[in-house]
């Protein structure tokens, strides 16, 4: 789908789980994707904000155009250049080369479980590094289409900037939610270790990534925490896009091992 290349490490069909992250790097963009998943209202009205300034910059510029040409016609024109332009550097822009969260970070957490994992356990995961998240899901959307059946009932577990910050969320889906059983081993797979703290989210809340796709998805990324209590993620899509925490990869590694050492013989 959109030609998107997904790597695939194990048996799609037969395993439990699926351990993933996106490989695909950002558009480096003037300002931060800035992130509040479990206040839904404060991401909006920033995402609001970001697009009136990319429907403002076109009006003023088209409207100067328009002024001192005397033409409406050709400010129209240029503003709606200005706008698709602006659009597509969005999407599609040069690579960010700062990307050590977004998401390095991800792909390592991916590579480290696959050299971690015991042998006996290895059929039961899956390992899959997904290709155009950025651009819209469109890698695991592909992924999805293609393992249906298969991925309706696996745990996927989805690391997306789990580099910067000391608070390791958890943020299951409904299906997650709504399987005690399943939710009470991932937060037995949780809790504190020193400064650091990783959290199954039980509330609402919003993370924009690839486990979105899937009935059984979990997002898991690192947070700040600021003073109100607001979970937030920054920096990232700029160039201070810079930290990786090595321990929050060793400490994600623990849980999930301890995850999927929980499980039965059929892994879930």
């Amino acid at each position: 789908m959109f030609g998107a290349r997904n790597v695939v490490f194990g048996d799609p069909e037969q395993a439990a789980y699926l351990l993933t992250a996106h490989y695909d790097t950002c558009a480096r963009l003037p300002f931060p994707n800035f992130i509040t998943p479990c206040q839904i209202g404060i991401y909006l009205l920033y995402q609001l904000l970001i697009c009136a300034v990319l429907i403002m910059i076109p009006s003023i510029l088209g409207g100067t155009v328009g002024a001192l040409l005397r033409s409406p016609l050709a400010g129209t024109l240029v503003a709606e250049a200005c706008f698709v332009l602006l659009f597509c550097l969005l999407l599609c822009g040069p690579a960010n080369p700062s990307n050590a969260n977004d998401n390095s970070s991800g792909v390592l957490t991916v590579l480290d479980l696959m050299a971690s994992l015991p042998e006996a356990q290895r059929a039961q995961v899956c390992f899959v590094l997904f290709d155009l998240e950025e651009a819209g899901l469109w890698g695991s959307a592909s992924y999805r289409k293609a393992h249906r059946k298969a991925s309706q009932t696996q745990l996927v577990l989805n690391f997306d900037c789990v580099g910067d910050g000391d608070h390791l969320l958890f943020f299951p889906k409904a299906g997650v939610k709504r399987n005690r059983a399943l939710l009470e081993r991932l937060k037995a797979a949780a809790g504190r270790a020193g400064e650091k703290a990783l959290v199954v989210w039980e509330g609402g809340s919003f993370y924009p990534s690839d486990q979105a796709q899937f009935p059984l998805g979990v997002g898991v990324a690192a947070m700040h925490r600021a003073r109100g209590g607001v979970y937030y993620l920054g920096r990232i899509h700029t160039k201070r896009d810079t930290i990786l925490e090595e321990q929050n990869i060793i400490l994600l590694r623990e849980s999930v091992l301890k995850l999927l050492g929980q499980g039965n013989e059929k892994g879930l």
